[in-house]
């Protein structure tokens, strides 16, 4: 057995490991180079393998750093299965062609800077439509289900709570009448993500390929973070202010929007906390950015990867990610619009470009 690391060492993004073992070549993960303009060009580098060898991929999330570079695989003649949660098939489905659209757009402005130069106009790493194309070989599995690959390889996907329908992959290969065990831990989430379970737990494997971005740093307590959001928007709403909160378009924002309902819905005998509870209840709340609207409908569509008592309040007919005061931005004139509002509110805007946090 075999594996070659193709990215995300030493450096954060493009994550691409080829596993060969048991006759067979693999990916897991196969994402693109984000940063700095001297990363982003690896991504236009030919990949160093020949994509007719693989025979099949696992994708741990939907983020672009893990997924973003699946169009230009099947651009390039790929097409075996790609392993990944249901979740993580819907969210490529929306976040893929997104990326593709960038691709387009950043192309096009490089190339009439290359025609002023007189040099030619070169193609985008993949389009819309390419990334729309390629979702065909998606092969959406269960949370827990053991993957029968062949009679050699098996797969199991377990929840890594970092975003909606990530995942933790183990991975046993058996060669010369032993079987070796490999844990893909993906990227790991925290034990108090708001909506998502928390990581779950491997107890053995005989390999471990593991993301450390955050390794060695802790983090504040989630119930901390949201006692000094509700702080800080109630004293920007009191002086007449508009909260303009920087979002990632899948998964923080779904996030924030769990933590205002949370905070509407509880009470404390408190007379600060009634008066910045009052402030964030007259407020009303933009979700402005089209991928964070088909993102939340996603995840409407996936509460049962939720935690336990995110469903119990479902249940009850209180879903997280609607409450009075909440307005979407489907399309740019209603953008546009907020420019002209100036009501006091809270604008939640996500760039299209997504990574992992």
């Amino acid at each position: 057995m075999k594996i070659t690391f193709l990215g995300a060492t030493k450096t954060v993004t493009g994550s691409n490991f080829l596993v060969e073992g048991a006759g067979k070549k693999f990916l897991v993960d196969c994402g693109m180079f984000q940063g700095q303009a001297k990363e982003e060009l690896e991504n236009e580098a030919p990949f160093l393998y020949d994509v007719h060898d693989i025979d099949f991929m696992l994708l741990t999330h939907a983020h672009i750093d893990h997924s973003g570079r699946i169009p230009k695989l099947y651009k390039e003649g790929y097409r075996n299965k790609v392993y990944a949660t249901k979740a993580t098939c819907d969210l490529c489905s929306i976040m893929l062609p997104d990326s593709g659209h960038i691709q387009e757009v950043e192309i096009e402005w490089r190339n009439r800077k290359r025609k002023r130069e007189g040099k030619e106009e070169l193609p985008p790493l993949y389009t819309a439509q390419d990334a729309i194309d390629c979702l065909e070989i998606f092969k959406p599995v269960h949370y827990d289900e053991i993957i029968e690959i062949d009679e050699n390889i098996q797969a199991r996907f377990n929840d890594a709570g970092h975003m909606l329908g990530s995942s933790i992959i183990e991975v046993w290969i058996k060669e010369n009448g032993e079987t070796k065990k490999i844990v893909f831990s993906g990227d790991l989430g925290n034990n108090d993500i708001p909506l998502l379970d928390s990581p779950t737990m491997i107890d053995n494997a005989d390999f471990l390929v593991m993301e450390s971005t955050y390794g060695n740093r802790l983090h504040m307590r989630n119930d901390e973070k949201a006692s000094l959001f509700l702080s800080i928007v109630s004293e920007t709403l009191e002086k007449g202010g508009r909260v303009v909160i920087p979002s990632f378009a899948v998964g923080r924002t779904q996030e924030i929007l769990y933590e205002l309902d949370s905070i509407k819905q509880n009470s404390e005998e408190d007379e600060k906390f009634a008066k910045e509870y009052e402030e964030l209840m007259n407020a009303k709340v933009y979700v402005d950015s089209p991928l964070a609207i088909s993102a939340t409908e996603i995840f409407k569509k996936n509460t049962d990867l939720f935690e336990e008592e995110v469903k119990e309040k479902i249940e009850s007919g209180n879903n997280p990610l609607e409450f009075p005061g909440l307005h979407f931005t489907p399309t740019a004139d209603e953008s546009k619009a907020l420019n002209e509002n100036d009501e006091p509110c809270i604008i939640i805007s996500a760039s299209r470009n997504v990574r992992g946090r």
